[in-house]
């Protein structure tokens, strides 16, 4: 009897469930070592893994992430920004007005509460549509990653997942593969713009928020653990900067990491999961040994040089533990550096998901937009000091609220999909089409 049919035999008499009597007599004939059935015992998590490529999820495989039919896959993908939470350099604004709440601010000052809430019901809507994945489809894209913000999804029937669930069904016509990353968790892991949160990352010292960030997580985990165009989840966008006063957490990052892993685990064990290091996604020296059998790490790298040396320290991660590892950002350069560091991290079987899909007037993007006309006006407000003590300054320089609206009316005509353009040098410099 091989050592294949030995384990299949295992996993079946382990099984509660199983209640074969002649099975249990056989496997006492067969497997008659304690020794082998503990050593079987040991590859029983192997042996899901298996189950997973026969099921037709993605799963790691050592060093390699692999598809369903257990074929390396090499991820070459775009990040979906500005959909869930707005940036403010993504508007051209300068100084205020640069995190969601920020952004939510300037947008219900300038029109109103409940304009300004239409306006956002429809930016969401409008930003992403199928066409959308469509065309990174053609251009030779095979993920995305979707950065989210946890209040669309704090409850089972939060409008987040409506949207997601569409796109998941246009990634799934197309074959895309689409990667949940938690860019905005509650309490904040970072303490800046984006993460939308105070100005502190609190999340590793509330109860409360990390609660609720664990909450989070396992309900996406639960409503898309059978579905295998969903490649994995992005556990936290870019943990712990790198100030001084914020390194004190992270000694208690993965920690974090170990008790939402447990959490998706309960529910789902068929994604992945991808933990980036502290400092902006860059420091793994905060990881121990892998945790979990099916992990993939995330770093994240901005205006370095494009060569090999910047990544060694993650290749050797990955050799060290056989592990894969993923590039989740890099970008907003010129197109010759772009195109040298994506050769540089396919040379080296790292895939890749660039930032970002779509930014107003801009070259460093798969597609760009323009201004709305009169979009200086908005800009200018976002610039000026905010509060009470400006109110009077902010009046005199604002457009009236029809002007505005015009304005913002403009803005959701020049996002529509047949009003982009293809940054077409960009879109080369990732080597594809």
């Amino acid at each position: 009897m091989g050592g294949a049919d030995q384990l299949r035999l295992l996993l079946l008499i382990e099984n509660p469930l199983t209640d074969l009597p002649w099975l249990r007599m056989y496997t006492r004939l067969a497997m008659p070592s304690l020794k082998f059935r503990l050593e079987c015992l040991l590859l029983i998590p192997f042996a899901f893994q298996g189950l997973n490529a026969q099921r037709g999820f993605v799963h790691t495989a050592g060093p390699d992430l692999v598809d369903g039919s257990g074929k390396p896959l090499l991820l070459r993908g775009i990040n979906l920004g500005n959909w869930f939470e707005p940036e403010g350099y993504m508007f051209h604004f300068e100084g205020g007005a640069q995190s969601p709440r920020e952004i939510d601010e300037l947008t219900e000052e300038l029109i109103g509460p409940e304009k300004a809430e239409a306006f956002w019901q429809t930016w969401r809507e409008s930003y992403i549509t199928e066409s959308d994945l469509d065309r990174l489809k053609l251009m030779g894209f095979n993920s995305v990653r979707v950065p989210i913000h946890w209040k669309f999804f704090d409850s089972d029937n939060a409008d987040g997942f409506r949207l997601l669930d569409r796109l998941v069904g246009w990634a799934r016509k197309d074959g895309i593969y689409v990667i949940i990353d938690l860019h905005c968790a509650p309490g904040g892991q970072t303490g800046t713009n984006i993460d939308d949160s105070g100005g502190y990352p609190w999340l590793y010292s509330s109860p409360e928020a990390q609660k609720q960030t664990i909450n989070i997580w396992r309900r996406i985990a639960k409503r898309y653990s059978q579905e295998p165009i969903v490649l994995g989840y992005d556990l936290l966008n870019e943990p712990i900067p790198h100030f001084a006063q914020l390194r004190r957490y992270d000694k208690d990052l993965e920690p974090l990491y170990r008790k939402i892993s447990t959490a998706i685990r309960q529910v789902d064990h068929n994604h992945v999961l991808i933990l980036g290091g502290a400092i902006w996604d860059s420091n793994f020296a905060v990881f121990g040994p892998p945790y979990d059998s099916n992990a993939m790490y995330t770093f994240h790298k901005y205006w370095t040089a494009p060569d090999a040396i910047v990544i060694r320290e993650y290749l050797d991660f990955r050799d060290k533990y056989h592990v894969p590892i993923w590039l989740g950002e890099s970008g907003e350069n010129k197109d010759e550096w772009v195109a040298t560091f994506t050769k540089t991290l396919e040379d080296n079987h790292v895939g890749w998901c660039f930032w970002p899909y779509k930014k107003m007037d801009a070259t460093s993007s798969v597609v760009t937009f323009d201004r709305p006309a009169h979009w200086d006006l908005v800009v200018t407000l976002a610039a000026m000091p905010a509060g009470t003590a400006n109110a009077e300054k902010r009046i005199v320089a604002r457009p009236s609220p029809e002007d505005a609206q015009a304005i913002f009316d403009d803005l959701l005509s020049r996002v529509k999909y047949s009003s982009e353009r293809v940054n077409e040098g960009y879109v080369h410099a990732l080597g594809l089409k």
